[in-house]
């Protein structure tokens, strides 16, 4: 990837030596289990990947806001006085994010250059629009001098997307985006870390191709179907949260729900369960457990709460075929999008030989991107204000 530092100068035309430079990367990230359900208490699988936003920033003379997308090489602006979500800004928007969280957090500003590119592939569910906000939040955090730990940041980054945006994101991203750590998965939320038993393995992410046309329409309706689940079972037992009901319990609770429901809500309740067995395996270094756990889950997915497609499935069944899979599963939000494999490494390049018949059966054309865990969000180089003498 490119050095942002030096696409920064370049763009502003900063030459002189005493224009302080920050320049921070954040991370992408999988989510293994755990996407539906209540994201503000459901548990999740998580870890950061080894895919980057890299963003410098440094202060202006004026009070204007500038803003440089290296990879498109488009750019927006605004003012300070002015500073607002505006849909055509597109992307710029991500950087007022951020640049809202210090001025709500009462940090006192005047105007700014940003510059980002970046490697994380592009609508597959890889939260590179968490990954902007965080590593504009964190290039800010070092350039403004402000005093506020990650846990704090993530959650002022979350309800401030929310405000902007209008739509919630996951605390979970950004407390993966911020605080995972290099062969670690991060499970939510215990938030506890365990040290990855597959180094003898490789992280694969194939991006379907699948178009999600109507997808947003078709998983607001599991939302509400999961949240009359919810109503149910709150009714005859104690509990707020899908987390609060074991499996027995709402095996029992679920007998009079419609099917619909019984399928949604099943699956989301199953899934919390899931991710303690997961974390289990990981634990034990079983690997052939959490293989286990990983495919049921995929198998939830598709039949129970059917948010999966032939072409994703299809991919998994590849990965499932081949006896050194540590497990595969759909990620992101379904109806297309991409899937994970992990893979002993010995057999990585048979499962994607093995692909090679999805184009012709789909006309779709698969892209394999290779990832490792990775270290959270972090200041990747500060050039130093110098002091005019």
């Amino acid at each position: 990837m490119s050095n942002i530092g030096q696409i920064h100068q370049s763009e502003y035309e900063i030459e002189d030596s005493r224009t302080q430079i920050v320049c921070a990367e954040a991370p992408g990230r999988i989510h293994f289990l755990g996407e539906e359900g209540q994201p503000q208490s459901a548990f999740f699988l998580s870890a950061a990947i080894d895919r980057y936003i890299r963003l410098a920033v440094s202060h202006r003379k004026d009070n204007s806001f500038r803003f440089y997308a290296s990879d498109l090489g488009e750019n927006k602006r605004s003012t300070v006085a002015n500073v607002k979500y505006r849909r055509e800004d597109r992307w710029a928007n991500y950087l007022k994010t951020a640049i809202f969280v210090f001025l709500d957090h009462g940090i006192p500003m005047k105007g700014l250059n940003f510059s980002f590119c970046g490697d994380i592939p592009q609508n597959i569910g890889l939260a590179s629009s968490v990954a902007i906000e965080t590593a504009a939040a964190v290039a800010l955090r070092a350039l403004l001098k402000v005093q506020i730990n990650d846990s704090e940041l993530a959650n002022k980054l979350c309800k401030t997307h929310a405000n902007v945006f209008g739509k919630f994101t996951p605390l979970v991203d950004y407390q993966t985006c911020l605080m995972a750590k290099k062969d670690q998965f991060l499970v939510m939320d215990s938030f506890k870390r365990i040290q990855s038993p597959f180094s003898k393995y490789k992280f694969l992410l194939v991006d379907s191709h699948v178009p999600r046309t109507g997808a947003e329409r078709e998983l607001n309706s599991r939302r509400v179907d999961s949240l009359k689940g919810l109503k149910y079972l709150s009714k005859n037992h104690d509990g707020t949260a899908f987390k609060d009901f074991a499996s027995n319990d709402l095996l029992e609770a679920l007998g009079n729900f419609p099917e619909q429901i019984r399928r949604r809500t099943m699956h989301i309740v199953e899934e919390i369960h899931r991710v303690n067995d997961a974390a289990v395996s990981l634990e034990r270094k079983d690997i052939s457990a959490f293989a286990k756990t990983i495919f049921h889950s995929h198998e939830s997915l598709r039949d129970l709460y059917e948010i999966s497609c032939p072409e994703i499935d299809w991919l998994v069944k590849r990965a499932q075929e081949i006896e050194g899979a540590a497990g595969s599963r759909m990620t992101g939000l379904g109806f297309g999008g991409c899937i994970y494999a992990i893979i002993r490494k010995d057999l990585a390049e048979e499962y994607k030989k093995r692909l090679e018949e999805y184009e012709r059966i789909f006309s779709f054309h698969p892209v394999i991107h290779e990832v490792k865990l990775a270290s959270g969000a972090k200041v990747l180089h500060e050039r130093k204000k110098v002091k005019a003498k």
